[in-house]
Formats: C-alpha cells, structure tokens, sequence
C-alpha cells in the first residue's frame, strides 16, 4: 500500500511536471498545416486515467493554473481576457474574475475527470458478448474520424472542392472502422477505450470552454476580435468544428498510444 502511495506520488509529479513544460514551451502543440493542436490536456487525462479522477482533477487544475499565467502575463492575443481574471477585471469589472475562473480552471479540471468514467464505459460495453455494442462504437469512431479529416482537408484547400474532403474522410472513416473491428483481442478494446477517453478528454475541453466564453463573454469576446456580435456564434462554431475536432482526434491517437504502454506498467483501477 505504501510503495502504491508512493508511485502514484510519483506519477502525478511526473505529470505536473510534464504539464507545466508544455504550457510554457512549444512542446505543447502540434503543429498540423493550418492549425497547432493543443496537447497540453494529454497528460491529465492519463492521469485521469491511471491515478483516478481525484488527481486528474488535480492535473486539471494545474492545466488551468497554466492557461491562467500564460494569458496573464503574456496576453498574445486581443481574447486573452477570458482566461485570466485579471485582466477581464479591468475590461468588464469584478464579474470578469467569476466568468474567466470558470472559464480558465472548471473544463481542465473536468478533463481530469470525465476521460476517467468513459474508459469505464467504454470498456464495459466492450466486454460484453453481444456484437452490437462493438459495433456501433467502431462505427462512431469512423463517423468522427470522417467529420475530424473532411474538415481539415476542406480548410486546408480553402473548401474549393468539398469531394476531396468527403473521400478523404471517408478513405480515413472505412480504414479505422475495419481496423478496429478485426482488433478485437483484449489489448484492441483497451486501444479503443483509450481512445475513447482521449477524445472526449479534448472535447471536454474544447465544448465547455467555448460555451462558456458564448454564454458569458459574447460581446466582449466581439470586441476583442473586431466581430459582429451576431457573428460570434459562428466562429465558435467554426473552432469547435475544425480545432475541436482535430485535436480530439490526435488526443485520441497519442492517449490510446501512450495508455497502451503504460498499462504495461499500470493497470486503469475499475
């Protein structure tokens, strides 16, 4: 019991650390053509994962403390404000530091949660005999795969010819599907609920930040960009379609990756 005490200390100041290097180096996004994806949530939602929902929190909460020295001090861009109580004190009052408090610590903090219970999930349906339920999340799996690759190649050639994007998506679509349905062994379901969990981890993020800024800061969001405040809803909109999806994508790819080794050494607690 002791010697577990002391690993699980061990792992989540390993990951706190981790955490902390991608929020102040460029080692916290990918840079994918037209995007950076944002990989700074992968190591709290393997922490989610391996030290249970409590310091997954934690990690979480060390994530958001990082978005919120970042836009605190550096401010790189006009909508930083909605991260840092700080500096949305100054623009809209004292009720700036409540709305980006949420907004900065509430979704890290559910990352370090939620990716936890849908592994559970996940792997329980999975362990079921009947087929159906096998089937139907292979077949999400190639649905967002689709959505994830149509979007990003219709952004990347400017959306001239959306054929491109759709038999790309669904080359990309078909391949997983038939993958994950001959993977079938005992380390294939943990692959998928691995995956799993690192793309509702990303999404878990992605949704409750931008909602978030929608429902609390959707004038001063306008501002900051130069907008039509009826426009706003479209750009959130489009970040959550294209950014979104991508980087729950590539959370998915690298959790299900990194998870599968690590559970060599550690097993997901049920």
């Amino acid at each position: 019991m002791k010697n577990e005490k002391t690993y699980e200390l061990v792992l989540t100041a390993l990951f706190t650390a981790i955490i902390v290097i991608m929020a102040f180096t460029p080692l916290g996004y990918i840079p994918l053509v037209v995007i950076n994806a944002t990989v700074i949530h992968i190591p709290v939602i393997l922490g989610a994962l391996f030290l249970g929902p409590k310091k997954g929190a934690f990690l979480g909460f060390v994530f958001g403390l990082t978005s919120f020295i970042n836009n605190t001090f550096k401010a790189a861009t006009a909508s930083a404000f909605v991260f840092s109580p700080v500096l949305a004190a100054d623009i809209i009052g004292i009720s700036g530091v409540f709305k980006s408090m949420y907004i900065c610590f509430v979704p890290r903090i559910l990352v370090g949660i939620v990716p936890y219970f849908i592994y559970l999930l996940i792997r329980n349906l999975l362990k079921r005999e009947q087929k159906f339920w096998r089937i139907l999340i292979n077949a999400l799996a190639a649905l967002i795969l689709f959505i994830s690759v149509r979007a990003f190649v219709n952004n990347l050639t400017g959306g001239e010819n959306a054929l491109i994007g759709v038999a790309a998506g669904l080359a990309c679509g078909l391949i997983l599907f038939a993958a994950l349905t001959f993977n079938t062994g005992k380390m294939g379901s943990a692959s998928i609920a691995l995956a799993y969990a690192g793309l509702t981890g990303a999404f878990t993020n992605t949704l409750f930040v931008m909602s978030g800024i929608f429902v609390l800061y959707r004038d001063a969001y306008a501002n900051a960009l130069g907008i039509a405040g009826d426009t706003v809803i479209d750009v959130i909109m489009g970040v959550v379609s294209f950014n979104g999806i991508v980087e729950a994508v590539v959370a998915a790819i690298l959790v299900s990756g990194i998870g599968l080794a690590l559970l060599h050494i550690k097993p997901i607690k049920a």
